[in-house]
């Protein structure tokens, strides 16, 4: 058990490092390429991988739910306090989540509308999915339960996301559009906006990460826990496949179909290689060079809302580097690994800073 800790918490990071890049990718190939550039096949393959960010910091927010939850479960501590700790800290981010939107309005005065107080973004949606996790977590009480009422949630929330988006639109759009929105992103448009994260169908993300944490023994050997990430990656592929010759042959379920935005074959598929990345990394942690000395994938992993929160205001906001909209691919490109050396620079920056501060403390007492 102690052995096998610090592997664990090394592929989660790196994988989340993997999702930071992925997510500094998108974002700074979509605020600066220009309209030629845009139709290049690197903005493609830039905009497809930018389908990963999302689901996997939802995906790794449930598992290290998971992993604090159990760890709580074997002390002993008493369910309530539990589900008070955890469901503190899904508000917690959330509350960011609506702070971050004040620093943008902010910023953005004279152009950002003020809509775009209330608008639903990832981080909103990471913590209204701890929220709804740890009250998950409090009526299951034990991993058994925990994990098929995680595993349920999430095909839950993925078989009802197509019909909530659009033929029961009727139900939601009783209700004000600042709540509505994080039903299905309808946002004030009047009509669901496919750039937003609302709960349908991003929160199946964080309860699939939940059923997976619950699904390993924390005590387990070695050995075993090899095994184990091993069979989530076969899983992982075969759900991917699965999904995808379903979705290419099986009878339609919804009376409107939209792959890419609604449908939970995508959600399957996306899900079945977040699985496979997810051994991967593991695999590269455990056997491989992802934790051997210093890894900047990794060490972004560690601060991943630190240089979410910043990197915004470099690529998207007032103090862009590059002109929006204007650069071609090789500026673009540039500028993306500007963004990424300055991201690692302030991430390790920070990193130094609370260490001295815990060496300080501790001298203290």
């Amino acid at each position: 058990m102690t052995t096998s800790a610090p592997h664990r918490l090394a592929h989660i990071d790196w994988m989340r490092g993997l999702a930071c890049v992925l997510m500094f990718q998108t974002h700074c190939y979509d605020s600066w390429l220009n309209a030629e550039a845009r139709g290049s096949t690197l903005f493609h393959w830039s905009q497809l991988a930018g389908t990963f960010p999302a689901p996997l910091f939802l995906f790794l927010a449930g598992v290290s739910f998971a992993m604090i939850t159990v760890k709580l479960w074997q002390k002993g501590v008493a369910a309530d306090e539990i589900a008070r700790t955890t469901i503190l800290r899904g508000a917690q981010i959330f509350g960011l989540g609506l702070l971050f939107r004040v620093q943008e309005f902010v910023l953005g005065y004279q152009w950002a509308p003020w809509t775009d107080l209330l608008r639903v973004d990832i981080l909103n949606t990471i913590g209204l999915s701890m929220m709804l996790m740890g009250v998950v977590c409090r009526l299951a009480q034990g991993q058994p339960r925990g994990f098929f009422a995680a595993a349920g949630a999430a095909l839950g929330i993925a078989l009802l996301t197509p019909p909530l988006w659009t033929t029961w639109r009727g139900v939601t759009s009783s209700l004000p559009w600042w709540l509505e929105t994080y039903v299905n992103g309808v946002h004030h448009l009047n009509e669901p906006q496919p750039w937003l994260f609302p709960a349908f169908p991003w929160a199946a993300f964080a309860f699939a990460g939940l059923a997976l944490g619950l699904a390993f023994d924390p005590g387990a050997a070695r050995r075993d826990e090899d095994r184990a990430h091993i069979a989530v990656g076969i899983f992982g592929a075969v759900l991917a496949g699965g999904a995808w010759m379903a979705d290419a042959k099986g009878p339609p379920l919804y009376a409107v179909y939209d792959f890419w935005h609604t449908s939970p074959n995508f959600f399957l598929i996306r899900l079945g290689l977040v699985l496979v990345l997810f051994f991967l990394c593991y695999a590269w942690c455990r056997w491989g060079w992802g934790s051997a000395g210093f890894s900047p994938i990794l060490q972004l992993g560690t601060t991943s809302l630190l240089v979410y929160w910043v990197h915004i205001q470099f690529v998207y906001g007032r103090f862009s580097i590059l002109p929006k909209k204007g650069a071609g691919a090789g500026l673009a490109t540039a500028g993306l690994a500007s963004i990424f050396v300055m991201m690692l620079a302030l991430s390790v920056a920070w990193t130094k800073y609370k260490k001295r501060k815990k060496s300080r403390r501790a001298g203290n007492e």
